[in-house]
């Protein structure tokens, strides 16, 4: 088991997360560059062959292992070019929130109330597999499912002492967005899926979006493994198992029920 006292490397973390909470997909760094010299200085492993949603850059680095590069030229969707500030809230992308709220000037409220990067603040985004990111990420996001973002944000509250955690939810721009508010406001973000995020983002029904400042990622792991050693496991319902309810009898005398008299 890792010493929680020593030092950690991205590796370390991501191979904590993945084992101890039992995590289907890799956690995703994400970089926003700032200028284009940055973030020439480390490559992609794949490039876009066409326009994706940013959802589908995040979804091919925690399900197929790619370091990939993107910027405004390689995004098809409307709502994360507005996330990242490539392109200002339209009356043609609010129409799009119509179906949401139906109302035409309360759809446009919505667009412009949504968290976004200041115009031309972001040249470049990289997205990578925690453990291969060549650079320290701005937000790392798992998507997983509620127990997991259970255990994440519990070892979040661990680490920094701060409780309780509100999130940011908004209509549609769930991974972009989500990403967004976690960076601009240096906290912790949970989000259900969007409709993108549902289906160009490949999130299953079950699973929710979960969001971590890059620099306090580390601190998490190093929470989760310190936990792991004091209670002898990390589910929380029952200590000492890797898996909740190994000790909960299928016949449980203590959820039963009578007739009403």
């Amino acid at each position: 088991m890792f010493n929680p006292n020593t030092n950690m490397t991205y590796p370390e973390a991501q191979e904590l997360f993945e084992r101890l909470l039992k995590l289907d997909y890799h956690p995703v760094a994400i970089k926003f560059f700032k200028s284009e010299e940055e973030a020439a200085k480390y490559p992609a492993e794949k490039k876009a062959a066409a326009k994706m949603t940013f959802c589908q850059f995040t979804a091919a680095s925690r399900m197929a292992n790619y370091v990939l590069k993107g910027n405004d030229s390689n995004i098809l969707c409307e709502n994360c070019l507005t996330s990242f500030g490539y392109t200002e809230p339209s009356d043609e992308e609010a129409k799009g929130h119509f179906k949401y709220v139906i109302d035409d000037e309360y759809a446009k409220e919505v667009m412009a109330s949504k968290p976004r990067l200041s115009m031309g603040e972001l040249k470049v985004f990289m997205t990578a597999p925690l453990a291969k990111t060549p650079v320290e990420p701005d937000v790392v996001m798992f998507v997983c499912n509620p127990l997991q973002a259970y255990h994440i944000l519990n070892d979040f509250v661990g680490a920094f002492h701060v409780h309780p955690l509100q999130f940011n939810y908004t209509v549609n721009s769930a991974v972009c967005g989500g990403a967004v508010w976690s960076y601009m406001n240096h906290k912790p973000n949970m989000n259900t899926m969007c409709s993108g995020s549902y289906t160009s983002g490949k999130t299953e029904k079950g699973e929710v979006n979960v969001f971590i400042p890059g620099d306090q990622i580390l601190d998490v792991a190093r929470q989760l493994a310190h936990r792991t050693e004091v209670m002898g496991g990390a589910s929380f319902p029952y200590n000492g198992t890797e898996w909740p309810g190994l000790d909960a009898c299928k016949k449980c005398p203590m959820i039963r029920f009578k007739d009403a008299e």
